[in-house]
């Protein structure tokens, strides 16, 4: 597992409403049997989109929102195939993290 990869969602009861998940996790952290992602949503089935909260990210050639606000940490098992490496988002990403924990 790596920070800024998205992997497809392996759980088939979540995966229609979240179908992938972007690790957010420093990869000097490991810890047994998880990682800290966020999940990514269709566009249309969010309400609203909060600028710089929720930047929109290609997934697969897919327009997918960060749902920042809904930072969770999931088993590995969640985690099925890596559907994109979006390392150079790295700002938008860490921005949308900072705005979350520090309102800026």
């Amino acid at each position: 597992m790596s920070q800024f990869v998205a992997y497809a969602n392996a759980d088939a009861v979540s995966r229609k409403r979240i179908p992938c998940f972007l690790d957010v996790q420093s990869d000097l952290i490991e810890t047994l049997g998880s990682r800290v992602v966020v999940p990514l949503v269709a566009l249309e089935r969010h309400g609203g989109v909060i600028e710089g909260l929720m930047p929109r990210l290609l997934v697969d050639e897919t327009p997918l929102v960060m749902d920042t606000a809904q930072v969770m940490g999931v088993p590995l098992r969640m985690l099925g195939r890596q559907v994109a490496d979006l390392s150079h988002e790295r700002h938008a990403i860490l921005a949308a993290i900072d705005m979350l924990t520090h309102g800026i």
